[in-house]
């Protein structure tokens, strides 16, 4: 087997690394983004400091349903304004780099990630006689909850608009969610148009790994029509 020139070695590897770039850009554009987790909002579901790959092919073609987990921009400020830049110049750079590929997520906008309780047309309540959340009048068993959480603390009846959905962390004492945000101007529901993708499965650590699946009690509730 005949070895590569040198200079022709030299000239492809550039190609390579550019058809790299390519490739993951699209990627990240229509398939698959890579996000990490900072707090706690999602435990014991996820975890602080989790990475998780977020399928945003599927919900480009497909309804978000209720039950997932899903990674969102902030819609209105919920998170206060983004961390100014830190380190030096060649590690923004590097962090930009990483960004553009799809490792990283963009710190200028803001993200969360929430599970789905209700889609457009729910009417949620909380709480029934037991105190468990009620979607189109059907009772919620969910085991998803962190230990010791009730599913609110706090009492509300909403009924989700057409184009929205109504989000709720897994430890609900410690997620600032729909809930909390009933007073900004999408009245605390989250625009479809703002959601990335569904969180898949944990990436990382190796000791988190894991597929996340839908929650089955509130995926079965029929949708109002």
């Amino acid at each position: 087997m005949r070895l590569p020139k040198k200079g022709s070695l030299l000239r492809e590897v550039p190609i390579i690394v550019v058809s790299a770039l390519i490739v993951a850009v699209i990627i990240k554009t229509f398939f698959v983004h890579f996000f990490y987790v900072p707090s706690g909002s999602m435990q014991n579901t996820l975890g602080i400091g989790d990475r998780i790959a977020v399928n945003k092919f599927s919900a480009m073609f497909s309804d978000i349903r209720r039950g997932e987990v899903v990674v969102f921009k902030d819609p209105a400020g919920w998170l206060g304004s983004p961390p100014p830049p830190t380190g030096d110049v060649f590690t923004r750079e590097l962090k930009r780099a990483l960004v553009d590929v799809g490792v990283m997520p963009d710190p200028a906008t803001q993200y969360l990630v929430k599970r789905t309780v209700g889609v457009g047309g729910d009417h949620i309540v909380c709480c029934d006689a037991k105190g468990r959340l009620q979607v189109n009048g059907t009772s919620i068993n969910e085991s998803y909850l962190f230990p010791g959480n009730t599913p609110s603390d706090s009492k509300f009846d909403v009924t989700v608009p057409k184009g929205d959905i109504w989000v709720m962390g897994d430890h609900r004492g410690a997620s600032a969610d729909s809930r909390f945000h009933t007073d900004d101007v999408h009245k605390g529901f989250v625009p479809l148009s703002d959601v990335v993708g569904r969180a898949e499965f944990v990436v990382w650590p190796l000791g988190h790994v894991k597929f996340l699946s839908v929650a089955h009690d509130l995926s079965k509730v029929p949708v109002k029509k």
